[in-house]
């Protein structure tokens, strides 16, 4: 696959990220991902390779673009899921992304909403 030099640097990224980042049914993985419309975000554990909650600016709570403050949204949507799910902390896997803009709004969202990073 030919990729340009923002996508594969992102991609070795991630790699390096995934590396260090594992979710446990405990402590699952909070991975992000952001595209050029919207913002996605899921609650993975990785033991049991499931996904235990999903938030994204397509749900139709939302139904918005991939905006700042609809990040912050997201992240608050996530957090409202997980803690109905029983999680409480969770290790934040920005997944190549900087922690800028969307990506960090998201976490303060999520953070403000209960989740514990």
């Amino acid at each position: 696959m030919k990729m340009d030099k923002k996508t594969s640097s992102r991609f070795y990224r991630k790699r390096r990220i995934a590396k260090k980042v594992r979710g446990a049914p405990e402590c699952p993985r909070l991975s992000v991902f952001r595209s050029n419309k919207h913002i996605y975000v899921q609650l993975i554990d990785d033991q049991t390779k499931t996904t235990l909650a999903t938030a994204s600016t397509v749900d139709k709570e939302l139904k918005s673009r991939g905006t700042v403050s609809s990040a912050k949204q997201v992240g608050a949507l996530v957090a409202q899921r997980a803690l109905a799910k029983g999680v409480q902390r969770v290790v934040f896997d920005r997944n190549g992304f900087r922690y800028h803009g969307q990506v960090k709004e998201l976490a303060s969202g999520a953070r403000e909403a209960g989740l514990q990073f």
